[in-house]
């Protein structure tokens, strides 16, 4: 994941979500490592909104899916999401709003994890972000 493209994701994530009034957001942007390219947190955002967004993206890139269905997941087996949140330290976060994102090939590059609104609204801002980096967005949906 390239720099540029890492805040080119949060510039368009909050830029997206103002233009639809969303709460405000935390945008964290990591590489495929999970390594931190970016973040920015609004004014206005909740205590520990960024460290949502953390386990947000964390978790994707951990378990290999979007968090849509690591959401799925938690319901499904709940004590295996248990045991995998602990696996990774805490950091997983198994609700919309983080995202996989991959190059044109497929291949996952990084991920988005986004939090401040509902997490609907979180993972269409993260969406945006990607999308007007170039690269593709996976919800796990």
């Amino acid at each position: 994941m390239k720099l540029d493209d890492a805040q080119k994701i949060v510039a368009t994530a909050l830029t997206a979500a103002r233009q639809r009034n969303f709460k405000p957001l935390a945008v964290v942007v990591l590489d495929a490592r999970g390594a931190l390219r970016a973040l920015a947190a609004e004014d206005g955002t909740s205590l520990k909104r960024a460290e949502v967004a953390i386990g947000k993206a964390n978790g994707v890139l951990a378990m290999g899916v979007g968090s849509r269905r690591l959401a799925a997941m938690a319901a499904e087996r709940p004590y295996f999401l248990a045991a995998a949140t602990h696996a990774v330290g805490g950091s997983l976060v198994p609700v919309p709003g983080g995202v996989l994102v991959k190059d044109a090939a497929g291949a996952v590059v990084g991920a988005v994890g986004v939090s401040g609104d509902t997490s609907d609204n979180d993972e269409i801002a993260a969406l945006a972000g990607i999308e007007a980096a170039g690269l593709k967005g996976d919800t796990g949906a």
